[in-house]
């Protein structure tokens, strides 16, 4: 376990965002990941895992061309996030529905061969993942309490249900992988989702 001062950012920041605020269904996948489960039954993701894991997979992207990056969120609350991680790096996106064939057909006209594709929530995004297996893309996927893991090479726990917590796991992301480039994110935390009240922007 991390200590609180070894977290990329405060650990209030985190439950104020409501990063760790899993749901009431808890897939046997995600079992090491969750921290508990409260008496009303909602899991509550371990944010100390988060936070190590985003480090990791920011490492592993770092090792990629920014631009052979897709990142996918079908979900409305992904598309701010996804914008803003998109803008900063230079990373392709896709927000909103899929298009069959996106990563699998070449006679399509939405056809693109990335490098690696993170997805947003992986019952949402089922079809990005199994076109990634399929094409043997690697995937890295933000899972939720009761997400089954099928196809996802890398993994970030967190509540991928909520725009704030999906945009403090794509800023900390954003600003990890230009760490691991020698160079300081440009964007600010209140790109990747709405105004908090009394946020104090680093």
């Amino acid at each position: 376990m991390s200590d609180e001062g070894q977290l990329l950012i405060d650990r209030d920041r985190y439950l104020k965002h409501g990063v760790h605020i899993g749901t009431k269904n808890q897939h046997d996948d995600m079992d090491e990941y969750i921290f508990h489960v409260k008496k009303n039954q909602l899991a509550v993701l371990d944010l100390d895992i988060t936070d190590v894991k985003i480090r990791e997979v920011a490492e592993f992207l770092s090792g990629f061309d920014l631009g052979e990056i897709l990142v996918v969120g079908r979900n409305e609350a992904a598309k701010q996030p996804i914008e803003a991680f998109t803008e900063e790096l230079g990373t392709r996106s896709i927000v909103g529905r899929f298009m069959p064939g996106t990563l699998t057909n070449p006679e399509s006209d939405n056809f693109i061969e990335p490098e690696v594709v993170i997805i947003s929530d992986p019952e949402e995004d089922a079809q990005a993942i199994n076109e990634a297996e399929d094409v043997n893309i690697p995937v890295v996927a933000i899972a939720d309490s009761g997400d089954k893991l099928d196809g996802i090479d890398y993994v970030i726990p967190a509540n991928n249900k909520a725009v704030n917590s999906l945009g403090m796991v794509y800023y900390l992301l954003a600003d990890q992988i230009q760490e691991q480039n020698g160079r300081k994110i440009e964007a600010n935390l209140s790109d990747f989702r709405p105004e908090i009240q009394e946020e104090t922007e680093e």
